[in-house]
């Protein structure tokens, strides 16, 4: 007897899922920038001009660190929305 797939298991709601998650992270891109440029702006008034080292890695370590926990965040609540957690629980029994 095989049982229906969902969640993640049923490609039409995996790709609706997966087009979510790329949605929200072309978004979340969008905001990692826009979050390491005020701190480039912010460093340069409280600091002065900076080198390009400088600018370079404050929008990598800044916008990076925005980046992966929007990243991380989003496949946890991919996982958890999609019944991934729930199916573990049901390998068990």
């Amino acid at each position: 007897m095989t049982e229906h797939p969902t969640g993640l298991d049923d490609p039409e709601y995996a790709a609706f899922a997966w087009a979510r998650y790329r949605r929200i992270m072309a978004w979340m891109t969008l905001l990692s920038l826009a979050c390491g440029l005020v701190a480039v702006f912010g460093l340069e008034y409280f600091y002065g001009p900076l080198s390009w080292v400088a600018i370079a890695a404050a929008i990598g370590g800044i916008g990076g660190s925005v980046l992966m926990a929007s990243a991380l965040m989003g496949l946890v609540f991919l996982s958890s929305g999609s019944g991934h957690d729930e199916a573990v629980t049901r390998l068990d029994e």
